[in-house]
């Protein structure tokens, strides 16, 4: 059970973020992926983007998609289905 201040979120009928989260990249992931090749969010997604800092490079969106993929044991060809998408990666309130 996950507490809040604490409160259970399970009685207050909230799920957990971090769920929501994964929920909304992949529901993101595959609206892009869906798009045709010529739009500017699919141009934009296949670019790589390379900066200079300092220190461990951070973390892209990219590679948090592939690990929700990987975590949750999704295929990324499962986008084209949309019924199917939306029921395995949909997270239910606990109310």
């Amino acid at each position: 059970m996950v507490r809040l201040d604490g409160i259970e979120l399970e009685m207050i009928g909230v799920a957990h973020i971090v769920e929501k989260m994964v929920e909304t990249r992949l529901w993101w992931f595959g609206h892009i992926k869906r798009r045709l090749v010529d739009f500017v969010v699919r141009i934009a997604d296949q670019m790589e983007g390379s900066q200079i800092t300092r220190g461990r490079p951070r973390k892209t969106i990219r590679e948090a998609i592939w690990k929700d993929l990987e975590i949750n044991e999704l295929e990324k060809d499962m986008v084209f289905d949309r019924t199917l998408r939306c029921r395995l990666i949909h997270v239910t309130d606990p109310t």
